[in-house]
């Protein structure tokens, strides 16, 4: 760490003396290489099907000019020296485009018009439109691109999904090893309610019947992040009640790119990214290694290696193949055990290993392919497959709260090993680890296949018709398997329980896109889902049984968006669609004695929203979304890491409803200064509550919030680039108060579990500088830079803190 950062500061002095490009969106200065040739000011105009395209980069090939056009699709390079040049236009979803071009008195301004690129547009991203006002997505949309990842500096992906107004993620462990995200006051344990892709393929263990993130994408290797909630993710499933998160990764380049990026940071984390890229007879290739671990990243201490390559192979002018592969080895100490109320008080056991024979072992093997063929007539016909399988081996020491006999005397658990953890004093305030195991083994298969066709025409001069119409079918199947240790740290033993469920679902889906004029859209459509599950169980309670059940559930899934405008510059939309979620099987179909073979029915809601977008002035754009999500009845599903032991909790009637807003600030495009200057905030204001009276405990809740479902969310980041390529960023968060149970408890329980939790507010910062001729950025960050000591949750078992003030280091460089 020491020679990393001197490192790092030698190359701040050595860069200081180098003459450096001003890169900025539609005004940019070069380096002068020649005094003896002229200079010129060159102009840039880039379009997409006759539309201007803004965010598009523009570069000179061998060169230190390059920047990003603004919203008319226009970029200035100022001082080119007159000559030949290679310039090359790219936006992601697009084929890059390369041209010869020479820079002369009669030659300075240039057109580019990009085509669409059937493999990027169809089998990575959910946002299709390119403009910042996404007209053609009816419903509130946040897309974060690879310049602001970069700017970020984020290790994990919570710091960016934070960014996305409505979201509520909880950091499990500081190292965001696995996700946690709310939407709209939903549950954010485990994830449920979301549907995560990684470009455009569901990643979730078992997407319908077990949809929980126990593996997440890694943010480092990303290019880009997209969030869709609202009636614009009707195509999508199965979960279609709280959002689409899509996270995409890097396509193969038109030529070679190698490219590597370092980080090092306290308790031995170190993140170690490369890359390579090319296109041999135009097929097109790209590897990705990934190697991240910590020693001790805030109590938590992990390895994972994370592969993954892309093939592109275009079949005709007509089609084009995509295959991808990918395999993913982490082990950790993860653990569900938290400090107790006594233990948080005291600050005497922060990011303590309080069960140091915890580990979880995940391995993940994934393969998809993409296939897209222009049929012609305004018909396209997008093909995807994919298969993955996970496996998720978790052993945790047993332990036992505290508690007296009538002497008052603690109680030691037989196999109680010595060692414990908070004050004997206070019921439950104390953890006595036990000299035994609960292995915990779950295998996850998952295979899919979905066609989709398009169609677009027009009719007259007024109407333009787009048809989305496909299907999708869905196998998975779980194996679990509870293997309880006779020592601490054993993996083998009795075998207690022993189960496999399997699912099996199709879903068709058509949606019509009617654009009348230029002023209004209409998109009505309906998805299909039919979810056939078995849940069968050979061992439980260390019995041998046989028992096998089944169901099948039918959901019609009607949704309608519309889109208004008025003026080229504002948006205004609105949606209403019906929520869907399926059951966990193992909820769904649950052989317990207080619940003998219990039904769930699939979870429902009428989701309804109201918005607008708009671009004030140039460079200043905003989104202002009023949500409404009212449930039937909202199933809590019951596990250990929401904080439940056994069964369902069945929640009612309940009634989320809000406000999010953002805006974001571009001096730079506003007053055409050389200096890039970005402001932004998004907030989510939140009232999520039951909504029918149930008593629990004595108490009718009805009115009560629910837990983990915060009134107030802040996100704000101010960058500041100077244009010799210096900058900085602050990244404010804040999360407001949030409960934890259904009956509001604001006292903490002994235990920790249980108890309102305080807002807390973080600010980050980070400074970074590129040294553009040897094509390389170096940067010095620090998270939670006040040091602020706060609950990150109370859950599963006990309370978990907010990673405290983290310092990396680092570079990345293309080769």
């Amino acid at each position: 760490m020491r020679y990393l950062v001197l490192t790092l500061i030698a190359s701040f002095g050595l860069s200081a003396s180098v003459d450096l490009p001003t890169t900025y969106n539609d005004s940019l200065r070069g380096t002068r290489v020649e005094n003896s040739r002229k200079m010129r000011s060159v102009s840039v105009n880039v379009f997409n099907n006759n539309m201007a395209l803004g965010g598009a980069s523009v570069r000179l090939l061998n060169s230190n000019f390059e920047g990003i056009t603004n919203d008319l699709g226009a970029l200035i390079l100022h001082q080119v020296p007159e000559g030949d040049y290679v310039m090359e236009v790219r936006f992601i979803g697009m084929k890059t485009l390369r041209r010869s071009i020479q820079v002369s008195e009669n030659s300075l301004t240039f057109r580019f018009d990009l085509e669409n690129d059937p493999f990027q547009l169809f089998a990575t991203q959910v946002v299709v439109q390119r403009d910042h006002l996404f007209r053609n997505i009816p419903g509130s949309v946040k897309v974060t691109p690879k310049e602001e990842l970069d700017r970020m500096q984020a290790v994990t992906a919570n710091e960016v999904l934070r960014r996305t107004p409505g979201l509520h993620v909880v950091d499990e462990e500081g190292a965001g090893l696995r996700l946690n995200i709310g939407v709209r006051g939903l549950d954010p344990d485990r994830s449920r309610k979301v549907l995560i892709l990684e470009d455009g393929v569901p990643v979730a263990l078992n997407p319908y019947g077990e949809p929980e993130m126990y593996y997440s994408p890694s943010i480092d290797r990303m290019q880009g992040v997209e969030v869709i909630k609202g009636s614009g993710q009707i195509l999508y499933g199965p979960q279609s009640v709280g959002g689409v998160i899509n996270f995409i990764t890097a396509e193969p380049p038109v030529e070679q790119e190698m490219k590597l990026k370092l980080q090092s940071g306290q308790g031995g984390y170190t993140s170690l990214l490369a890359q390579y890229g090319n296109t041999y007879d135009n097929t097109g290739i790209q590897v990705t290694y990934l190697r991240k671990q910590a020693d001790n990243m805030a109590g938590t201490q992990f390895v994972l290696n994370d592969l993954n390559a892309k093939v592109r192979i275009p079949l005709s002018n007509k089609s084009v193949l995509g295959i991808k592969f990918s395999a993913y080895d982490e082990n950790s100490n993860s653990t569900y055990l938290g400090m107790t109320q006594s233990m948080f008080d005291q600050r005497t056991n922060d990011f303590e290993f309080i069960a140091p024979n915890d580990n979880l072992d995940v391995k993940r093997m994934a393969v998809s392919a993409n296939h897209r063929y222009s049929i012609g007539n305004g018909w396209s016909l997008h093909s995807t497959f994919f298969a993955n399988t996970t496996t998720r081996d978790w052993r945790r020491q047993d332990f036992a709260l505290n508690s007296f006999d009538e002497n008052g005397n603690n109680i030691l658990p037989g196999d109680f090993t010595g060692t414990f953890w908070g004050d004997t004093t206070v019921a439950g305030g104390a953890i006595f680890m036990r000299d035994r195991t609960g292995n915990r083994n779950r295998t996850f298969q998952v295979a899919g296949f979905e066609q989709k066709a398009e169609w677009q025409t027009y009719f007259a001069d007024f109407v333009e018709y787009k048809l989305h119409v496909g299907y999708r079918y869905m196998f998975e199947r779980a194996f679990e398997q509870r293997i309880n240790g006779s020592s601490a740290d054993a993996i083998s033993g009795q075998l207690v329980n022993d189960e496999v469920r399997t699912g099996n679902a199709l879903s068709a889906y058509v949606l019509n896109q009617i654009k009348l004029g230029k002023y209004f859209e209409l998109s009505p459509g309906v998805r299909v889902e039919d979810y056939a599950f078995e849940r069968e169980i050979f061992r439980q309670s260390s019995r041998d049984t046989l028992i096998t059940a089944n169901n099948r559930i039918r959901t019609l899934i009607p949704g309608v968006g519309a889109g208004i405008f008025l003026h080229p510059n504002l948006n205004l939309y609105g949606g209403v669609h019906r929520g869907y979620s399926p059951p966990r099987v193992k909820d769904a179909i649950d052989f317990t004695f207080a619940n003998p073979v219990l039904d769930l029915d699939a979870e429902k809601s009428w989701n309804y929203e109201a918005g607008l977008r708009t671009k004030i002035a140039p460079g200043l754009r905003a989104e202002l979304t009023y949500f409404l999500l009212d449930f039937e009845n909202q199933v809590i599903a019951a596990s250990e890491s929401g904080g439940q032991a056994f069964g369902v909790v069945n929640a009612g009637a309940t009634l989320n409803q809000g406000v999010e807003a953002s805006i974001e600030l571009n001096f730079r495009e506003l007053v055409q200064s050389p200096w890039l200057i970005l402001l932004d905030a998004q907030t989510t204001f939140l009232r999520a509550t039951f909504n029918e009276s149930r008593i629990v405990n004595g108490v009718d809740i009805r009115g009560n919030r629910l837990p983990y479902a915060p009134d107030l969310t802040i996100s704000s980041g101010l960058t500041v680039e100077a244009p010799f390529g210096t900058g900085m960023r602050f990244t404010l968060t804040h999360v407001g108060e949030q409960f934890t149970d259904d009956i509001n408890s604001v006292l903490p329980t002994n235990n920790g579990r249980f108890g309102k939790m305080d807002a807390f507010t973080l600010l980050d910062f980070g400074l970074y500088h590129h040294i553009r001729p040897w094509k390389t950025r170096v940067n010095i960050a620090v998270k939670n830079i006040t040091d602020q000591r706060y609950i990150a949750t109370r859950r599963p078992q006990g309370i978990s803190l907010g990673l405290p003030r983290f310092i990396t280091a680092g570079f990345d460089v293309q080769l």
